[in-house]
Order: C-alpha cells, then sequence, then structure tokens
C-alpha cells in the first residue's frame, strides 16, 4: 500500500493507504478524507477532486492532460499546482505524497 497524506484547508492533515492503481479521489473518498467531492464520479467532469501538488511531487504525478487541464481552467481558485485527483493514479512511486485541498471544496 502506498501512503498519501491530505491536508485540509485548516490544516487537517489525513494520512491513509491507497491501493496501487486506484486515483487520488478513489482513495480519498474510500477513507473518508474531506475535501475531495468528486461529483462526477472520476469522469474529469466536475473539479471537485482538485488538490494542490507540491512542486517536488509534480515529476512523480506528471502533468496533466489536455482534458484536465481544459476542466481546471472553469474552477474557482485555479493555481498552477491544481491537478485533479481523479487522473493520478496510485503507484508505488506515490510513496509519502502530500496534497493539499482548497478551501472551497470543504
Amino acid at each position: 500500500m502506498v501512503k498519501i497524506t491530505y491536508i485540509a484547508a485548516d490544516g487537517l492533515e489525513h494520512t491513509v493507504e491507497g491501493k496501487i492503481g486506484h486515483n487520488l479521489m478513489e482513495t480519498a473518498v474510500k477513507n473518508g478524507v474531506g475535501g475531495i467531492i468528486g461529483e462526477c464520479g472520476g469522469s474529469c467532469a466536475c473539479g471537485t477532486c482538485r488538490v494542490y501538488i507540491a512542486e517536488n511531487w509534480s515529476s512523480v504525478t506528471g502533468e496533466a492532460s489536455e482534458m484536465e487541464r481544459g476542466m481546471l481552467d472553469f474552477v474557482e481558485e485555479n493555481d498552477p499546482s491544481a491537478r485533479l485527483s481523479c487522473q493520478i493514479l496510485v503507484r508505488e512511486e506515490l510513496d509519502g505524497l502530500v496534497v493539499r485541498t482548497p478551501d472551497s471544496q470543504h
């Protein structure tokens, strides 16, 4: 299992174990992490599973696809470090990943 820490806008941290092959949104929802809504169920259509990736993790999580970037253009609080957690698959390389969730999703 891969440990992932979600940090809420208020600083509350939730460290959970993610199953390889699941995405960060599924991992958060299955573990009761607040701040990850995922209204569309992970189909990259709503932007409610947004997370902010620290610069030192961006090369590991990879670049956003064109479709993901298009969805991020429509959400408030858009930030260059923003990603949709439904588009990031849990892999062993992500063990120890820390992401932040925006205030608007709490």
